[in-house]
């Protein structure tokens, strides 16, 4: 059995190989996590001087009621939290969404499917819309809403990186203005030929005729006209204010570097040690791109993550996608992807662009190892049906061909995997798992329903609501 003194020597020189040594060699993990998170300037506390809405605020409430409804999709069945449910994860456990078209629009989950035998159209998994408040330079995948300046927002309505001046006031509101205008998640056939401001504002027309008095106590106006009131700036600032309240970071982790040691399991303090240890020094290097409070540095990168799906026309195939490419034009972001955050990841996925990994454990062995992982990956992992497949090898080697951006570690043990694991579900706030908890995020059936359009999400196993 070795000393305490020579576990000592050992961390010195090697940094992190802590798989030998249990309960005894608890004090010196402490005291490294302790070096680390002093290194890193972590808080636990993803930013500071946010002004984060409260939900029970007005506007939050009618944020949350337009959220719900399916009255700002074109045909009238697909609401925003028909891909980003609370109980969810603020997604909706799918690979790739399911949007207008749908069998049931009521049903939410791996139940959720396109009518007849129609394969996935919407080629990216939906981001969770816990914490976006804390996001401070861009949204989407593929980064194309992004704060260029202090000045503005460029979105895809304007050539990049043009300040697109109704983009809002943020990137929230700029993000929420953008899901009613693609034909495959809310807008349809409905005006499919028209400019997206011209659907926006035909959006707002159709709230008029229900909806004047949520406005008016949203906005604080008891006797503001439809006209001054319902707009589509009004709306997604409305629905910007609900998104920004889903703040869940009360983590284990959180808890620990507020001075609990015992937040963490043993297993959760290794992987923490891999986690922020530089592979120079032995440990896994992710929070070179998964850095801060919020674990992420809002850059995006070539990971090879598997190309399945129908994708964005890209490429040979026309079937692959090239992400962040699509909106700066550079040769050089090709396959590039933003980081995304990993506060809750546990409850989050599936994971990688396109949802191509259904496990925790999955995404994470990719990330150690990614370009054999995305030669070895196995479909058969995928719970959604009608998922375009043909061209998953092709495009996934014109990723790789194409040049990675993330060094894979160079000697991966299972418990590796199983460490930053344990790890990564320390970062998941409890509330994110008791419905109790989230109802506060949730309409209530028994309140006011503007015009009975209100989705009240069900599972599609049980039949019972989400």
């Amino acid at each position: 059995m070795k000393t305490v003194l020579q576990i000592w020597i050992f961390l010195l020189l090697s940094t992190i190989n802590l798989s030998s040594y249990g309960e005894q060699a608890l004090p010196i993990i402490d005291s490294q996590l302790t070096t680390l998170i002093k290194s890193h300037n972590l808080t636990g506390i993803p930013t500071s001087n946010k002004n984060i809405p409260n939900i029970n605020s007005p506007k939050a409430q009618l944020g949350m009621k337009l959220f719900y409804s399916k009255t700002l999709s074109g045909d009238n069945t697909t609401a925003c939290a028909s891909c980003h449910h609370p109980m969810l994860g603020g997604g909706d456990n799918l690979s790739l969404s399911v949007g207008v078209d749908s069998k049931n629009p009521d049903i939410m989950g791996i139940h959720r499917e396109l009518k007849g035998s129609d394969q996935a159209r919407v080629p990216r998994n939906a981001p969770t819309t816990f914490n976006v408040a804390f996001w401070k330079r861009v949204l989407f995948h593929d980064m194309r809403i992004e704060k260029v300046s202090e000045l503005g927002i460029t979105t895809p309505d304007v050539p990049y990186p043009t300040i697109d001046p109704l983009a809002g006031d943020t990137l929230v509101q700029a993000q929420a203005r953008f899901p009613i205008t693609s034909s495959d998640e809310m807008r349809g056939k409905y005006m499919n030929a028209s400019f997206n401001q011209t659907m926006r504002r035909a959006l707002a027309k159709r709230l008029e005729k229900n909806w004047l008095e949520e406005f008016r106590k949203g906005f604080d106006y008891a006797d503001g006209s439809a006209e001054d009131l319902i707009t589509e700036q009004n709306f997604s600032e409305a629905i910007a204010e609900y998104e920004r309240s889903q703040v869940f970071i009360n983590t284990p982790w959180k808890n620990y570097i507020e001075g609990n040691k015992d937040a963490l399991s043993t297993s959760a303090k290794k992987g923490a040690l891999l986690f922020y240890t530089s592979q120079k020094k032995g440990g896994a290097g992710c929070a070179q791109c998964h850095s801060g409070d919020f674990f992420t540095d809002e850059m995006a990168y070539n990971t090879a993550m598997p190309q399945i799906g129908a994708g964005k026309d890209n490429g040979v195939t026309g079937s692959n996608d090239y992400g962040c490419n699509l909106v700066t034009k550079k040769e050089d972001d090709k396959f590039r992807f933003r980081t995304p955050s990993l506060i809750n990841v546990e409850v989050t996925g599936p994971w990688g662009h396109a949802g191509a990994y259904t496990s925790l454990e999955a995404v994470t062995r990719h990330m150690l190892s990614p370009i054999k992982s995305a030669k070895a990956y196995d479909p058969s992992q995928l719970q959604q049906k009608n998922i375009a497949l043909k061209d998953l090898k092709q495009n996934t080697q014109e990723a790789i061909d194409t040049g990675i951006h993330i060094t894979p570690k160079p000697v991966i043990n299972e418990s590796d995997v199983t460490h930053l694991v344990n790890f990564m579900k320390a970062l998941t706030d409890p509330c994110v798992k008791d419905r109790a908890c989230l109802s506060k995020w949730i309409p209530n059936e028994n309140d006011n329903d503007p015009d009975g359009r209100t989705l009240h999400a069900l599972n599609g196993k049980t039949g019972e609501r989400l």
